[in-house]
């Protein structure tokens, strides 16, 4: 069989998890397509659907997932105009998604591109068959490694991957949250809107097809006082196949929408007299399908009990979310919350194919159980699950070898990797054997009390445990502020990876974190002077890596001469290698 296109790693879905799997990937130096059925990347959190990325800072603070969400976070903060809000999302956000994936390039992006099935040997993926919309084209893309990460799993499962599409019975698991017996449920869809307040009284008639919500009797439990940007609770689908029925679905909740939208207009005071519905999403935002088996199906128990799996990859910390399948029609609540006592580990083992040996998974298809999946679902976890992927997937590329492989000979390397590029796996610390500034010395001009110098390179770069691991100059002291690294020998130093502070406890609303390093000079002693080697400008991002020369050193100094508001000089972590 020919092939239109061969690439070492093929990622098969372009929401948030898709991308952070792909950027990883690519950026660790394999070749990836990226393929996405849509003309925007981001799934749920995309301009189409316009659901907000949800994670543990939801439950736990300074608990922000970091890596390339947060890249992506940090850079739509700064662009964006919008506040972050259900239904609000805009075209910026897609385009800062394009962008970051479009820049790499070992990534090729497929749009408008449906992966329909997979070109199976065996237990093995050679590649897939996809459809690509306004080209009329059906391209035949090899690959050595796939990442499904499209919700709905359509290549994974029609290469045989084993997968659950429903609730488990309680005694399956020993799960208290699950039903008594199981059935074929899942949690609903949703469509989004939104509202504009014009300044003056707009009429609203609704359309014939719209359901009808006379009082607030027929929406029992679901608080609709903010009316302009549509409820999460509008919800229906789980009583059917959220993948069959897709297009049913969708129809009603328009039917739902307009209904609830009346409902907000014309029956009681509302404040909506001067609002008007401006967009009503034309794709449901689909929160449950097919979830697939891997060597470790995590359940309720993990997530309450949070065990730390020696294969550890990723973490989550959204509560154990359940919805009735009944959706809007459930007469009780909406939603079962249920608070989880801290984040959880989830170990690599629920991110690949038990049965099919080159597949992996990220997002809301990974292995779980319904109840467990309550919390997975969320997409700032699906992103870091993305990330973890995806690098496993660069692992596979690189010794030739399956996702168990590197489960049994690479998995240290494996979390290494991932906190070298900024992801947080709970209670593991750098042991990077290439890192120079492990074995630093490192002073300051000056500190603030619980912030000294050697936290840049204690190998944890977020708070946890109580302490903030960072170190902040003292703010009554005026930056310029420095911190140094004495090696105590001459080493060669042609990358440095800095971690700033982004404030993981709140997301800005607009613009740069007031906490984050602005300006900034890297230095190297050389010939018994400071020799300036980066000097960089309007900083924004937590993470930065400068990659030049290698210079032969035996000290190296960032210099902060500015912050974006606050007046301590703020560094998690440095690291420092010959090459990087």
């Amino acid at each position: 069989m020919g092939w239109d296109a061969e690439h070492q790693v093929v990622v098969v879905g372009g929401g948030l998890a898709g991308v952070c799997a792909s950027i990883a990937a690519a950026r660790l130096g394999a070749s990836v397509a990226l393929v996405q059925d849509r003309p925007v990347l981001g799934g749920n959190s995309s301009s189409e659907i316009r659901v907000i990325p949800g994670g543990a800072d939801h439950s736990f603070p300074y608990a922000r997932e970091t890596g390339i969400i947060e890249e992506l976070r940090i850079e739509d903060r700064f662009r964006n105009h919008e506040r972050l809000e259900n239904g609000r999302t805009n075209s910026i956000w897609d385009f800062v998604l394009w962008e970051w994936v479009t820049r790499e390039p070992n990534i090729t992006l497929y749009l408008n591109t449906s992966a329909r099935s997979a070109v199976t040997e065996g237990n093995h993926i050679r590649g897939i068959v996809a459809e690509q919309l306004g080209t009329e084209r059906t391209l035949r893309i090899a690959g050595e490694v796939f990442v499904d990460a499209s919700g709905d799993g359509t290549v994974a499962a029609s290469a045989g991957a084993q997968f659950r599409m429903g609730r488990e019975g309680r005694e399956e698991f020993g799960e208290s949250l699950a039903p008594e017996r199981p059935d074929g449920r899942t949690l609903g869809s949703s469509v989004l809107f939104l509202a504009r307040d014009l300044g003056h009284p707009v009429k609203f008639t609704p359309p014939p097809w719209a359901y009808d919500f006379p009082s607030d009797e027929d929406l029992p439990f679901r608080d609709h006082s903010r009316i302009s940007n549509g409820f999460w609770w509008i919800e229906f689908g789980g009583t059917l196949n959220t993948i069959s029925d897709n297009e049913r679905i969708r129809d009603e909740l328009w039917k739902i929408v307009f209904g609830v939208w009346d409902h907000i207009k014309n029956h009681g005071d509302h404040g909506a007299e001067n609002y008007a519905l401006e967009w009503v999403g034309s794709l449901p935002g689909k929160r449950e399908s097919r979830r697939f088996v891997g060597d470790y199906i995590l359940t309720q128990h993990d997530l309450e009990e949070a065990p730390l799996f020696p294969d550890r990859v990723a973490y989550g910390g959204w509560p154990i979310d359940l919805h009735p399948p009944e959706g809007i029609y459930e007469a009780g609540k909406p939603a079962q919350i249920h608070p989880l006592p801290r984040p959880y580990s989830i170990p690599f083992r629920c991110l690949y194919s038990r049965n099919v040996d080159n597949l992996l998974f990220a997002g809301r298809n990974i292995s779980a159980s319904h109840v467990a999946f309550g919390s997975t679902r969320v997409m700032a976890t699906g992103a870091v699950m993305g990330q973890a992927a995806g690098t496993g997937a660069f692992l596979c590329v690189r010794y030739r070898t399956t996702p168990r492989g590197v489960l049994r000979e690479h998995i240290w390397e494996l979390q290494q990797l991932l906190l070298k590029h900024d992801a947080y796996i709970i209670g593991l610390r750098n042991e990077d054997p290439e890192d120079l500034a492990r074995k630093a010395r490192a002073s300051a001009s000056s500190w603030a009390q619980g912030f000294p110098p050697g936290k840049v390179v204690d190998g944890v770069a977020r708070p946890e445990d109580g302490d903030f691991h960072q170190w902040a100059s003292d703010p009554s002291e005026p930056l310029p502020q420095w911190v140094e690294l004495d090696f105590g020998r001459e080493v060669r130093v042609g990358a440095v990876y800095i971690t700033f502070d982004t404030n993981l406890d709140r997301l800005v609303d607009f613009g740069p974190a007031p906490e984050c390093v602005r300006d900034y000079t890297i230095s190297v002693w050389r010939d018994g002077r400071w020799v300036p080697v980066v000097r960089e400008k309007g900083n924004y991002h937590r993470r930065r890596v400068h990659r030049f020369g290698p210079l032969t050193t035996t000290k190296l100094r960032l210099t902060v001469e500015a912050t974006n508001g606050d007046p301590s000089a703020r560094v998690y972590e440095i690291r420092c290698y010959e090459r990087g």
